[in-house]
């Protein structure tokens, strides 16, 4: 599909062999905090979601893609759009890529850009929005790239190391819908 492939990244549906990528990032505590996870999960759950993931996601409510690299196909991290509504046009988005070393080299701009158009172009979303940590400096900056717009502050809203923290609630309108 060329409205998922980039320069220099391309976004694909997730394979079986994509077990133990997901159960490393679904388990990687460090990232918790930003993916509102509470509890690990087993492989077993994760090869369950897997064997779901073809789910069209007027059904599923949902879609995750894997980021690959175009040079090695490495997958380096995932993009997902959430809690999908097609009454209202509307749907979450988030991503991560899993090591700090592909991290600032521009692949998880691509992969937004790339799936806003998707979600705009072949999805006809109106809109799609984001949820931040008021913290996290390196997503407000990557969101804010593309015309989010901060509409509201969720107030001592995730509690990270036993502290509560804000998160920002992100907007961007399709103006072509």
């Amino acid at each position: 599909m060329i409205t998922l492939k980039g320069e220099n990244i391309y976004l694909r549906a997730l394979e079986p062999e994509d077990l133990e990528f997901v159960y490393i990032i679904e388990n990687d505590e460090t990232i918790w905090n930003v993916s509102n996870t509470q509890t690990p999960y087993s492989k077993f759950l994760i090869r369950q979601y897997l064997e779901n993931a073809h789910q069209d996601i007027y059904e599923a409510k949902q879609l995750r893609l894997a980021i690959c690299t175009n040079n090695d196909k490495n997958t380096i991290g995932l993009i997902d759009l959430f809690e999908f509504d097609a009454k209202n046009n509307r749907a979450g988005i988030g991503i991560v890529i899993k090591n700090e070393i592909d991290r600032s080299k521009g692949y998880g701009k691509e992969a937004l850009n790339l799936l806003i158009n998707y979600s705009f172009q072949q999805l006809q979303l109106h809109q799609l929005f984001a949820n931040i940590g008021v913290d996290n400096v390196s997503s407000l900056n990557l969101f804010t790239t593309f015309g989010f717009q901060e509409i509201g502050i969720k107030k001592d809203w995730n509690l990270v190391d036993n502290k509560y923290q804000d998160e920002a609630i992100f907007q961007l309108i399709n103006k072509n819908s």
